[in-house]
């Protein structure tokens, strides 16, 4: 079975990590990849890591022909611009995956609230969220799936079974997190020069980042009630890769061993999650280039709070590898397929 496949957006990072999945993944076709900047050129000249592997150019983003030549969508375009174009893929019998927030929010107030007012919001019931480990049943049958965050990611594979277990108290949550440059997207910015983030190490968006509800919508639905968290972001001069720290107190008589027997318990048949043995704390490093996430625990034994660690690469596990697992879920494939890589290193 091929699954021909759309790129809309195809010349930023996620639409890059993307094709350069699906270039090795058996089941896959790319026939269109969309670039309004490139268009007319050789998707292999605009990026010479891809030299050879493929044939493809960059298109105008033609809609009517993304319908007529393609089975799935992912849409790898700003919030709002993805809202746009969501309802034609849709109305003409294709598949969406959302790499864009337009769709990760259930409730319409919280995400106008946070980001703008939504013109397809008839679609905000229908859409799954992306996280396989959680949804993988629902993924399996839907039409549209809205893709995770990065550090939405990064935060609620080791928080989800957790809370849903009644472990640790759902109050008081602080998340720490740390992000690599290419997490700021593609587009020309003062931020992300060289010389503004060399040898740097900053927060930002302190206490207002749009990755907040995201995160606090997942963590309500695990708790069974709402949750308000502290999540603060931080950039550090590398080009890959996510590391969360999160602070919780656990329920009176946990112990360390019962958290981490919950998350291996939880993720015992998920090929991609990684609970490290006692001791062993985990490094982006370690999963560069990787559809993976490894997570670790520890109790601190004089505040009697759980600390838990989680990293992803934040192109893949974190946008375009989370997103080809969704597809595989839809199309009824072993969700590793495509996906097997082993971490670069150093």
């Amino acid at each position: 079975m091929k699954i021909k496949i759309g790129i809309l957006g195809g010349s930023g990072y996620t639409g890059i990590e993307l094709l350069r999945i699906l270039l090795n993944h058996e089941n896959a076709e790319v026939t269109v990849i969309t670039s309004r900047k490139y268009a007319g050129r050789k998707a292999d000249t605009v990026f010479p890591s891809l030299s050879g592997l493929t044939s493809l150019s960059f298109t105008e983003p033609d809609l009517q022909e993304i319908a007529s030549s393609c089975d799935i969508v992912f849409t790898c375009v700003p919030h709002q611009t993805a809202m746009n174009v969501v309802p034609f893929l849709l109305e003409k019998g294709l598949k969406v995956i959302d790499l864009s927030a337009d769709f990760r929010l259930r409730d319409q107030r919280v995400y106008e609230e946070w980001y703008q007012e939504h013109s397809a919001a008839q679609y905000l019931g229908e859409a799954v969220y992306g996280l396989p480990e959680i949804y993988r049943d629902v993924i399996a049958s839907a039409r549209l799936i809205a893709n995770p965050g990065c550090y939405p990611t990064s935060c609620i594979l080791p928080m989800f079974p957790l809370l849903k277990a009644g472990l640790v108290m759902a109050e008081g949550i602080i998340i720490d997190s740390k992000s690599g440059t290419s997490g700021a997207g593609r587009s020309t910015s003062i931020a992300t020069l060289f010389c503004e983030v060399n040898e740097g190490f900053k927060a930002y968006k302190v206490a207002e980042h749009r990755h907040t509800p995201e995160i606090e919508q997942e963590f309500s639905v695990a708790a069974g009630s709402p949750v308000t968290i502290n999540f603060t972001p931080h950039l550090v001069p590398m080009s890959r890769g996510i590391l969360s720290t999160i602070y919780a107190m656990p329920v009176r008589g946990t112990a360390e061993r019962d958290i981490r027997e919950c998350l291996e318990y939880a993720y015992s048949d998920s090929p991609f999650v990684q609970v490290l043995p006692e001791g062993t704390f985990p490094n982006v490093l370690n999963v560069r280039g990787t559809n993976l996430c490894h997570m670790a625990v520890k109790v601190d034994p004089r505040t009697g709070r759980v600390i838990v660690c989680s990293v992803i690469d934040n192109l893949c596990r974190g946008a375009s590898g989370q997103a080809v697992q969704n597809m595989n879920l839809m199309y009824g494939l072993d969700e590793g397929t495509g996906l097997a890589s082993v971490a670069l290193y150093p």
